[in-house]
């Protein structure tokens, strides 16, 4: 029975493919949006899962204070009020997994012909578990290379292509700021962070060695920054409030005066970012939906047309014994091959057309199987719901009234 009609739906769809098509051509391109749409969303909220997961999990930012000259402030950072001793007191706070003083700058850094300016930290080697970067070769900074102010450095991907390209640089002995540096390692590759920067445009040398032969401190022990790492996200707004009245102890602050330190939530900063690329990628996909909604309307249009134009048809039907329910599922089979068949044909499109987004702009995008599956669903839904009015107009059809019809 259902082969039947079918047949003869199929039948009836092609005595006039022009409209067929144009019929079928809201709904492909309504799901080749929504296919489309929602690639490039998820791929956007993916980049930024992967931004946040390089900065380091439940992490803060404790910067320096501002300096005043003849009115003029500064930003954070510029004076020296944050000391080792400061990092070390943070650490035995509840709830901070790790804490890692940072003096960072910047430097020419030399090697054989080539040469490359580059940010330079000084750090401990608890910077590397706070910022959940790894190595790709060689051995990270140790405790010994801190209290010796040994000469060796970590190098991030970036300063290894521009100074060393294919060449191996673990071992090779480079020029920062005229002094020599030891290769001790390569750093995995990090990206981009949430503001654009490149994370592998980096060297990481010993915290002591950055403070006495880099760049030089105002006082012995201090830092620009420090970075703490909380335990946990339920941690993070206890660690925050512990850390402020430590520092506020420690720097000796009256109840009166202002912090002579700031601290960053880099967490709520990138869930604040997560959050907006997903309202983003939701709002793509809301009004990639409304050519779906379009297609659905083109899809009852014809089919009332077509309807109007099968009225003698559908009497003789009747007339020789066809049930209202015959001609109902017929009228709604047509809808739904219609739906279904201009869906398959905007899945490869919208598929095809976020590949070629991905390789002609390099943008990240991510084609799930439940997005694809969502698409082909609601298309189906469409092509019943727009289809059920047609074909119940049909069903209902007066047979001797239908007969009549010129």
């Amino acid at each position: 029975m259902i082969a039947t009609l079918l047949g003869q739906a199929w039948h009836a769809m092609g005595a006039n493919k022009m409209r067929t098509f144009l019929t079928m051509l809201g709904m492909v391109i309504g799901v080749a949006a929504v296919v489309l749409m929602t690639a490039i969303g998820q791929g956007a909220q993916l980049a930024v899962a992967d931004s946040i997961s390089s900065m380091g999990a439940n992490l803060f930012i404790v910067l320096s204070g501002s300096t005043t000259s003849s009115g003029v402030r500064a930003g954070g950072g510029n004076a020296p009020t944050l000391t080792v001793a400061d990092a070390d007191a943070i650490a035995e706070l509840p709830g901070v997994a790790a804490v890692a003083p940072l003096h960072p700058g910047s430097g020419q850094v030399v090697y054989g012909s080539n040469n490359w300016n580059t940010s330079i930290y000084g750090i401990t080697p608890a910077y590397l578990e706070v910022r959940s970067w790894s190595l790709a070769e060689g051995v990270p900074i140790s405790d010994s290379d801190v209290r010796s102010a040994t000469r060796v450095c970590l190098l991030g991907r970036t300063v290894v292509q521009n100074l060393f390209g294919n060449e191996d640089p673990v071992g090779k002995t480079l020029r920062i700021r005229s002094s020599p540096f030891v290769v001790i390692g390569v750093l995995a590759a990090k990206g981009q962070s949430l503001d654009g920067r490149d994370q592998d445009d980096t060297i990481l040398v010993p915290l002591t060695t950055a403070q006495r032969q880099l760049f030089g401190v105002s006082f012995q022990g201090s830092v620009r920054l420090i970075n703490v790492q909380a335990e946990s996200p339920e941690a993070m707004d206890g660690v925050e409030r512990d850390m402020t009245a430590l520092l506020r102890q420690r720097h000796r602050i009256r109840e009166n005066q202002d912090n002579d330190f700031f601290i960053r939530n880099l967490t709520a900063v990138a869930d604040s970012a997560a959050e907006t690329t997903r309202v983003m990628s939701l709002l793509l996909g809301a009004i990639a939906s409304v050519s779906l909604l379009v297609g659905g309307i083109g899809i009852m249009n014809i089919m009332l047309v077509s309807v109007t134009e099968r009225t003698r048809e559908i009497g003789i039907r009747m007339a020789i014994g066809a049930r209202e329910q015959d001609i109902l599922l017929q009228f709604l089979l047509e809808a739904i091959i219609i739906s279904v068949v201009g869906c398959c044909i905007g899945l490869a499109l919208g598929v095809g057309g976020a590949l070629l987004a991905n390789i002609l702009t390099k943008t990240a995008v991510v084609i799930s199987g439940s997005s694809v599956l969502v698409a082909f669903g609601v298309a189906a839904a469409v092509g019943i719901f727009f289809g059920f009015y047609p074909a119940r107009k049909a069903a209902r059809l007066d047979p001797i009234e239908a007969l009549r019809y010129q």
